[in-house]
């Protein structure tokens, strides 16, 4: 199938890799030109300097599919794409979009007949060889354009995606997965805070880790990673202790406070990144390399 994407950062240009390497057509776009050709060498992916190359080789009916910083990143990019494309073209949202504004761009295509799907995307930087979890928003006939793509870049083409409901819901189910991810991340590294401050046990928090990830009730993801950079590293003396948000757990406590729906440990895990300074806290320290680990998101360093 062909495809566009615009926007080729960590996730964008891995995504641009895992499609290519499964028999797409990958046109790609980027306002760095250096990620382009790189692709175009190495994956055979097509490059499109501008933003009207992409127009141009794509045939309709055209899917252009965004992966740019939510806000106005997107905003500027979606208001270009509408003056260009035509009825039956579709356009895939796959950033961090609040589903608010995913509704709104949703309902201001529809008016001109251009599709628009919410993708809500999570793997990090592991999915070019793990595949992507997608939650999909959208209109059946849109998602089921689109579903080849879905099928290559989810883990498997029966799993790791699904159409969750309409415009809107793909971004919105993705905003309560990072949600859930900011208390989950903040429990482990808590825990492992408190085991490291036991002193008097001398405790080997690599080998703990790495019992918890087997037959244990806490097992996951999130363990494997932090499992994997405490057997390099645990006393995490380079690391600056200072833990940013992405912005997807404001929304989802901001939902909480809208729906009067209790979210205790996800807005008090906001609170902890917001709390995160250069002072020596282990567990800010651990907070930061769990983002490192899965998203690539950059560490401070001494």
């Amino acid at each position: 199938m062909q495809v566009a994407i615009v926007g080729l950062g960590k996730m964008g240009a891995n995504m641009a890799r895992r499609l290519c390497r499964t028999g797409h057509q990958v046109i790609g776009h980027n306002r760095s030109t250096d990620i382009v050709r790189e692709l175009a060498e190495t994956e055979g992916m097509i490059a499109a300097p501008q933003l009207a190359d992409v127009i141009r080789l794509l045939t309709p009916p055209r899917v252009v599919w965004l992966m740019l910083p939510a806000g106005d990143a997107t905003e500027t990019m979606l208001q270009q794409l509408r003056t260009q494309l035509a009825r039956g073209d579709i356009v895939v949202d796959g950033g961090n979009a609040n589903y608010h504004d995913s509704q709104r761009r949703g309902q201001g295509l529809a008016q001109q007949g251009i599709g628009f799907i919410d993708a809500g995307t999570s793997g990090g930087v592991w999915g070019l060889e793990n595949g992507y979890c997608l939650m999909v928003g959208g209109e059946p006939r849109d998602v089921q354009i689109i579903t080849p793509l879905l099928q290559s870049l989810a883990p498997d083409p029966t799993i790791g995606w699904g159409h969750v409901g309409p415009v809107g819901a793909g971004h919105f189910t993705k905003m309560i997965h990072n949600g859930i991810e900011y208390g989950m991340m903040q429990a482990y590294a808590e825990g492992l805070a408190l085991l490291q401050g036991k002193t008097a046990f001398d405790l080997d928090l690599a080998q703990i880790t790495e019992l918890w990830r087997h037959g244990s009730v806490v097992r996951s993801w999130l363990l494997d990673l932090t499992a994997d950079f405490l057997a390099h590293d645990q006393q995490l003396h380079t690391i600056t202790p200072i833990v940013p948000d992405s912005g997807e757990g404001r929304w989802t406590v901001m939902e909480s406070i809208d729906q009067g729906v209790a979210a205790p440990v996800i807005s008090l895990a906001l609170q902890m990144r917001f709390s995160s300074q250069a002072k020596d806290n282990y567990a800010h320290k651990l907070l930061a390399m769990m983002r490192n680990a899965f998203g690539g998101h950059a560490l401070k360093g001494k």
